[in-house]
């Protein structure tokens, strides 16, 4: 009886013991969110990468105010906003970082050069990632490269572009070329690009020249032939080029 009554101490004791190591956690979880609460508050938002906006733009895109807690706020829906009012920064090309105790960084990148499709009258310049950064009266397309041989379903300022539906094997071949083209920094060699031929894609290009490839290829590659083939011609030398990669050929007409 004695040894039982022993063991229940134990057991009491062993109970108390899971409990106040439990309140202790609870305790210290709740001064930790008290103290980020009360603490760590944005006083200072730094703005870097900005060139059309100004940093001001960029701060009150983000919906992101002095005062803010620098921990709560929520960074994901703080990028999307900027993306969404301030089309030419792509949400990709967003980050925001916290530096202690008070300083929250966001550093954005624009878009390259656009591109325009013309279509009912306005130009619909398009980021060198396929969203839709501006509208223009069609008559001031001339500073920029022309997308056509295509038609825009429901185009939007600051959404990605859609092409009718047959023209979806030219949509994924378009926005990987200028996907190559921006990663290539060659995007302000490109006059045109002509999508009206089912069977090819042609570009007018540095110029000078006419260039065909076929659609879904390796444009990242292509442009590495393209670049060091022009290299080898004469200055003045124009005409077309056609561009295969099954072998890698460069032909020029």
């Amino acid at each position: 009886m004695a040894r039982r009554r022993h063991s229940n101490r134990r057991r009491r004791r062993g109970n108390f013991g899971f409990l106040y190591k439990l309140l202790s956690v609870l305790v210290i979880c709740a001064a930790v969110v008290m103290a980020l609460t009360l603490f760590f508050r944005v006083d200072t938002i730094e703005v870097t990468g900005t060139e059309r906006y100004t940093e001001k733009d960029v701060i009150e895109a983000s919906g992101i105010q002095l005062g803010d807690n620098l921990f709560l706020l929520n960074k994901y829906e703080a990028a999307r906003s900027i993306a969404e009012q301030l089309p030419y920064i792509d949400i990709e090309d967003i980050r925001i970082r916290r530096e202690l105790p008070d300083t929250l960084l966001i550093d954005v990148a624009e878009c390259g050069t656009p591109l325009a499709v013309i279509q009912d009258g306005s130009a619909w310049l398009l980021s060198p990632k396929g969203k839709i950064v501006e509208q223009l009266p069609a008559s001031q397309a001339g500073d920029y490269a022309v997308i056509d041989g295509c038609e825009l379903l429901a185009p939007s300022v600051g959404t990605d572009i859609a092409l009718s539906t047959e023209f979806a094997n030219q949509q994924t071949s378009l926005l990987a070329l200028l996907a190559a083209l921006d990663a290539a920094g060659l995007t302000d060699r490109v006059d045109a690009i002509h999508l009206d031929d089912l069977s090819r894609l042609t570009m007018d290009y540095a110029g000078r020249f006419s260039v065909e490839m076929e659609y879904n290829a390796d444009y990242d590659r292509m442009l590495q032939i393209l670049e060091a083939g022009i290299s080898k011609l004469e200055s003045n030398q124009t005409g077309s080029i056609r561009l295969d990669l099954n072998p890698p050929i460069l032909t020029l007409d």
